[in-house]
């Protein structure tokens, strides 16, 4: 029988590992989305997603905020900010669960880290979605492949992963 998943690796065939502990509290602030493996809202039809950012704050209700801006550098750098919530789903606070407009839902599992927090790699358990979201808009190219390097281990397709354009929208 043939594996479906990206890679048909045995690392495909079971749920992604993730880190095993993750400091909310160091979650906190901006984030820039370094690379992506293509999706439908940021690579779409007319969508091609730049200057990609992720913003993380205490609510006053105790939750964690989520504001994500990106530029449309397909419709004239039209800006885009949606606001969500992100609650952790397990003990280590590694796998989180966000939610978009109280009706949209989305497992996001951090599968690796930084032990400094400056960088992270977040994916879905389904393996279809991954984002290397970073504290300054570049990686050094050693740290990036570090990256990529768990994220095929984990059985995502990293060759499919493009890099984000940052800086574009000036």
């Amino acid at each position: 029988m043939r594996n479906a998943l990206p890679g048909g690796s045995a690392a495909s065939r079971h749920p992604p590992a993730t880190v095993a502990q993750l400091d909310l509290d160091r979650l906190l602030g901006t984030w820039f989305e370094v690379a992506r493996l293509p999706n439908l809202e940021a690579d779409g039809f007319w969508q091609r997603a730049v200057d990609v950012t992720a913003t993380y704050a205490k609510r006053p209700d105790g939750r964690l905020g989520v504001q994500t801006v990106s530029y449309n550098a397909n419709a004239g750098m039209r800006r885009t900010e949606v606001n969500g919530m992100v609650r952790p789903a397990n003990a280590g606070g590694s796998k989180l669960v966000l939610t978009f407009f109280n009706l949209i839902r989305g497992d996001l599992w951090v599968i690796g880290l930084d032990p400094e927090y400056r960088w992270a790699l977040t994916g879905t358990p389904s393996r279809r979605r991954l984002w290397l979201i970073a504290r300054t808009p570049r990686l050094d190219p050693a740290e990036y492949e570090r990256a990529m390097a768990i994220a095929a281990a984990q059985g995502y397709d990293a060759a499919r992963v493009r890099p984000t354009p940052q800086g574009v929208a000036g």
